[in-house]
């Protein structure tokens, strides 16, 4: 799925049920991948003022409720007997309503009757809440807390969010570490005792580059 309809059907939910203080995710793409740097779209999801965090690789364990919830849907929606994603859909919807409305929990009450704030968070979402609101503050603040290690290539680059920086052909096969300086909006690389090597600027940690959720350079066509 493109990542403009992820963002689309999450914003959806954030107008239904209101922008949650933080989520957990786990490390697949869009919410995370092998890198060791937050993806565009955490990045937009901090920009909302969203904590993030993320799971541990290969361990549901630590979002155990959230899993166990899925499997429950799973079974009540009974996806084997759907003959549309409609059909699907209207059984998840409704599942999710008996869990929350109808399903005694203690002393008989429903999960909605003991705790109303299921019905919305509280915190407001809306295209035009996050126009307003929307900070690329946050993001670098967050950004800051990074150290990534890279290794130096042949041509004496180093790739942040696949963009090429140069360090230096002298530090080829050494690692070197990149943090991001929210004060001066560059990219700082260091060598392994902290010193200084290069900086450059980072047009990709903007409002506008985060919200196209890709960092990808475009790939220029053979011609």
């Amino acid at each position: 799925m493109p990542l403009v309809d992820v963002r689309a059907a999450t914003q959806q939910q954030f107008r239904r049920w209101g922008r949650p203080a933080a989520l957990r995710v786990d490390n697949g793409v869009p919410w995370g991948n092998w890198n060791d740097l937050p993806t565009p779209f955490a990045l937009w999801l901090i920009g909302l003022g969203i904590t993030v965090y993320w799971n541990d690789p290969c361990c549901p364990q630590q979002n155990p409720k959230i899993e166990r919830s899925q499997g429950t849907g799973k079974r009540w929606s009974e996806p084997s007997r759907c003959q549309s994603a409609a059909k699907l859909q209207a059984n998840l919807d409704e599942a999710d309503r008996i869990q929350r409305a109808d399903y005694p929990t203690v002393g008989g009450a429903s999960r909605l009757e003991l705790f109303p704030q299921l019905r919305h968070s509280g915190r407001p979402y809306s295209a035009a809440w996050e126009a307003r609101h929307w900070s690329l503050t946050a993001v670098e603040a967050h950004l800051a807390e990074y150290v990534a290690i890279r290794k130096v290539g042949a041509t004496g680059h180093v790739s942040v969010y696949d963009h090429g920086r140069y360090v230096g052909k002298q530090f080829q096969g050494q690692q070197v570490q990149v943090q991001y300086d929210p004060d001066r909006h560059q990219w700082l690389i260091a060598d392994a005792l902290g010193r200084e090597l290069r900086r450059h600027l980072a047009p990709e940690i903007s409002r506008e580059a985060i919200s196209k959720l890709n960092f990808r350079k475009k790939r220029q066509r053979a011609k």
